[in-house]
């Protein structure tokens, strides 16, 4: 009972959400290479800059690149939407930037400056100004497809309950009732208690399986994956910000007693002129959740700037000598495949901190006075 009531409460909360589509095209680069010219004219190769792959392939952006053929690059231009003063709504795909390297209506994507990789407007007298900017980029048409994905399973799930009720699991049934079930069992029930866990359960099992989904699609190099979601601290902050606000509200008197006046603590570390247990306490209530937004952050990103890491190797040596980075390359591969092995362990690791976390910070806030 509490499987299928899980799977239609995780479909109902990640289907608020499901708003737009993806839009797929490419555009043909015809303004950048791989290579500079001298004042004389002759080509120069351009250096391997290991950081600038390494953040372009962790970063957001306005396309989602899919490969390069010579010098075109091939990607799925997504829509941009634009608020600006002068012009209103403008609205129009991001293959009319051509990579980044075109201007279209007075709009651009900031090469350098303090606004790098932003759309920029430039007006009449030459000013540069930010517009609104509410564009579909890489990450959020990644959320996007991770919802429907997310959506499309549950429902699915939930039908089969439905059309089958106690009868053995099947199909996508059997793999997701272990998950559901070890959810409930190892995280919930030993954090939260018998008593409360089940109306905490919608909540921690659509934060299990939206971390450990996207964790998994930002490890396929293709599309529709390779976008860097869960390494988005804006991503993970509105995930810690709704761990913090359940907590918040669900904190019982309690709760609120330990942190204002601490029992079993001498009475002049509570009070002026040096109230340090209460200071700790509430500093303590917004560290819980920050420590949950960078956690997951720091973690996937860096599993990313590893596997990046390795294969930049390969360039590097390269530039030396053409064999020596035959040579590495040998090296380099064996441990991007050890560490893609290693990160399906992890995307799985990060998944289970953030509930469990979340799980026990939920149960803190209902702990009754013993």
């Amino acid at each position: 009972m509490i499987v299928g009531k899980g799977i239609k409460a995780i479909a109902l909360l990640i289907g608020l959400f499901l708003v737009v589509g993806l839009v797929k095209g490419t555009e043909p680069e015809n303004m950048e290479g791989h290579s500079i010219a001298n004042e004389d004219g002759a080509p120069v190769h351009e250096k391997f800059d290991a950081g600038k792959f390494m953040f372009d392939h962790i970063s957001d952006s306005y396309d989602w690149h899919i490969l390069d053929v010579g010098k075109t690059k091939i990607s799925l231009p997504l829509p941009i939407i634009l608020y600006s003063k002068h012009k209103g709504i403008v609205v129009f795909m991001s293959s009319k930037f051509h990579h980044g390297q075109a201007e279209y209506k007075g709009f651009q994507i900031a090469q350098e400056g303090e606004n790098e990789g932003k759309i920029v407007e430039t007006l009449a007298d030459g000013t540069k100004v930010l517009p609104f900017d509410i564009s579909i980029t890489k990450n959020i048409a990644a959320l996007f497809f991770s919802i429907f994905l997310l959506l499309w399973v549950f429902i699915s799930v939930a039908r089969s309950y439905q059309r089958r009720p106690n009868e053995a699991p099947k199909g996508l049934q059997s793999w997701l009732e272990p998950i559901i079930i070890f959810v409930r069992d190892e995280i919930a029930k030993p954090s939260i208690g018998e008593k409360h866990y089940e109306r905490f359960m919608p909540y921690l099992l659509s934060v299990f399986f939206f971390i450990w989904i996207n964790n998994l699609l930002g490890l396929v190099p293709i599309l529709p994956g390779g976008a860097n979601v869960t390494g988005n601290i804006a991503v993970t902050m509105v995930l810690a910000l709704f761990t913090f606000i359940i907590t918040t509200i669900n904190g019982n008197k309690n709760y609120w007693k330990h942190i204002v006046n601490t029992p079993g603590v001498p009475i002049w570390l509570k009070v002026p002129p040096l109230p340090i247990l209460p200071v700790v306490e509430v500093v303590g209530i917004f560290t819980k959740p920050f420590i949950l937004m960078v956690r997951l952050f720091a973690n996937i990103t860096a599993g990313h700037i590893i596997g990046l890491g390795f294969l930049s190797l390969i360039f590097l040596f390269g530039e030396m000598q053409i064999y020596l980075g035959y040579g590495v390359s040998v090296v380099s591969v064996l441990f991007i495949v050890f560490m893609t092995f290693l990160e399906l362990l992890v995307a799985f690791i990060q998944a289970y901190v953030f509930t469990f976390l979340s799980a026990l910070y939920f149960g803190m806030a209902l702990e009754e006075h013993h």
